[in-house]
């Protein structure tokens, strides 16, 4: 008996949808308005994370060592720093290869470190990243512990809070973003549903005079809106998913872009969680959203 009455109800849920094609279209136009705009800053938001990450990731310090250090413990200090918590990579330079480097950052000028070939006054280094920028001063403060190898670090600290000052407001300002767009979603759903109920209010109140609950009233309206909601949620995964692929592929054709190697995240990482985000924004908003709607009429 329990299946028949479920059977009805969801029955129920998609005979409404038919019987009102044009509120029906409404509800689902609008929804899927909402839920492209909420996709369009999730996946700006998602690509402003990676690439600020990537950037962080680039962002790090320079460990210079201690003259007259045997070759054979650079291996066992590498180790070490590669044990701090917060160190994302450690790369060895050597005196040579430091020189190699200031040559190149003096272009047409690298000539004058010529004299120095064979006098070499650069100490050995290493090349430190992190994984978490916020931690760079813990990081600096254990590996200057190792004072008996460790001469000196040199980190762009200013560059670093900057960085991590920007991270945090362009969070913020995503989620507050994503939040607006939630609640906006939401009203302008229930009132689109209310619309529909409103036009069957009639048969409501039929149902209540005849002895129907008010669980049994309702559940064919919520089973509506969970269905307009998959529906909205597919149709806006397609769309959002054309329109980030065709511009992300715009973007990356860039010269610009491809000169500072920018890259972006791919939507098939994102797939899944805007999937199982979509699902849960499409299925809550069309339950709240009617169950908003009918309120004033079960009460009746």
């Amino acid at each position: 008996m329990k299946f028949n009455i479920i059977g009805y109800l969801i029955g129920e849920g998609f005979r409404n949808i038919f019987k009102n094609k044009k509120s029906t279209i409404s509800a689902i136009i609008i929804m899927c308005a909402s839920m492209i705009m909420f996709g369009i800053f999730f996946v700006a938001g998602e690509n402003v994370n990676h690439i600020m990450s990537n950037i962080e990731k680039d962002q790090g310090m320079r460990v210079f060592l201690k003259d007259d250090i045997p070759e054979e413990k650079n291996k066992e200090i590498e180790e070490n720093i590669k044990k701090i918590n917060g160190v994302n990579t450690v790369k060895f330079i050597s005196k040579e290869e430091g020189l190699e480097q200031c040559k190149e950052s003096f272009g047409e000028k690298a000539y004058l470190l010529d004299a120095y070939q064979d006098d070499n006054f650069l100490p050995d280094s290493f090349l430190v990243t992190l994984s978490d920028l916020e931690l760079s001063k813990q990081v600096q403060q254990e590996i200057l512990q190792m004072e008996d190898y460790v001469e000196d670090i040199t980190a762009s600290d200013t560059t670093i809070t900057a960085l991590i000052n920007v991270a945090k407001i362009i969070r913020i300002i995503t989620g507050a973003i994503l939040i607006v767009l939630i609640i906006f979603s939401i009203f302008i759903i229930s009132n689109t549903i209310k619309l529909t109920v409103h036009a069957r209010r009639k048969e409501i109140f039929i149902m209540k005079y005849v002895g129907a609950t008010n669980s049994f009233i309702r559940w064919p309206f919520i089973v509506e809106g969970i269905i307009i909601g998959i529906i909205s949620s597919m149709i806006s995964l397609v769309i959002i998913g054309g329109l980030y692929n065709l511009a992300a592929n715009q973007l990356l054709a860039m010269e610009t872009l491809k000169k500072i190697n920018v890259t972006f995240v791919t939507f098939g990482d994102m797939f899944n969680l805007i999937l199982i985000i979509y699902l849960i924004l499409g299925i809550g908003i069309g339950v709240i959203g009617s169950s908003i709607s009918m309120r004033k009429y079960l009460e009746v």
